[in-house]
């Protein structure tokens, strides 16, 4: 090969190189800044930070808690961040079989009342009866709520949850956000266990970590942006 040979593969290999980098692109927020005021833009809610078992933990919960007959959603949303279309991953523990526990990723965010989420309600992992087929959800605040999709298109924005985690333990979820389609996959599922046509027409938002009423933990959030 001669030399103008060996340069255009050199000159080919750089090009392309970032291209192909860009698309494997990971982004994994800092959990330890939750409360630098930088990093993270936390709403409506109180954060901390601890480590468990060698696991950055984030622990979210909604200023004012549980408000009866209302939602109350808090959010911690990467600071510096356009998210519109990749995949979403994270750990998640919720409060076990019992307690009442609603946390989640949220996306396209415009602020605390304009945003979509796909979150789980870990108390119903396990039930035996219709509460287990509203494990997951998926919702797009403000026109789709979960109390509106649940009312007039019942079952096609919630499901159950497969394989069925243990509600009082750590779990792993997968959402991947496409223009037309939000899909979740919960641990080493091969197929997911809900897949919705989106119901919002925002191109781009911000993106983070969710909760509603009571507080959540989570762990290892990872943002992988399509192209």
């Amino acid at each position: 090969m001669n030399c103008l040979s060996c340069g255009c593969a050199l000159f080919l290999l750089l090009t392309c190189l970032p291209v192909g980098l860009a698309r494997d692109k990971v982004i994994a927020p800092d959990l330890a800044k939750i409360n630098d005021g930088k990093t993270w833009n936390v709403i409506n809610s109180e954060s901390d930070t601890v480590l468990e078992e060698g696991k950055r933990v984030v622990r979210l919960k909604p200023k004012g808690g549980d408000i009866a007959g209302a939602s109350n959603a808090g959010f911690a949303l990467v600071e510096g961040l356009e998210f519109t279309e990749g995949t979403l991953e994270i750990d998640l523990k919720g409060k076990g079989k019992v307690e009442r526990c609603f946390l989640g990723v949220a996306f396209s965010v415009v602020d605390g009342k304009t945003f979509e989420a796909v979150y789980f309600r870990p108390f119903n992992f396990m039930k035996d009866d219709e509460f287990r087929s509203r494990a997951v959800q998926y919702v797009a605040w403000p026109d789709h709520t979960w109390e509106k999709l649940r009312t007039e298109k019942t079952g096609k924005f919630e499901a159950a949850v497969k394989p069925v985690p243990d509600p009082s333990e750590w779990f792993h979820a997968r959402v991947e956000v496409t223009k037309k389609k939000v899909s979740v996959w919960v641990d080493d599922a091969k197929e997911p266990c809900l897949v919705v046509d989106r119901l919002s027409t925002r191109e781009k938002g911000k993106v983070g970590l969710w909760v509603d009423s009571k507080e959540g933990a989570f762990s290892n959030l990872k943002i992988r942006p399509a192209n």
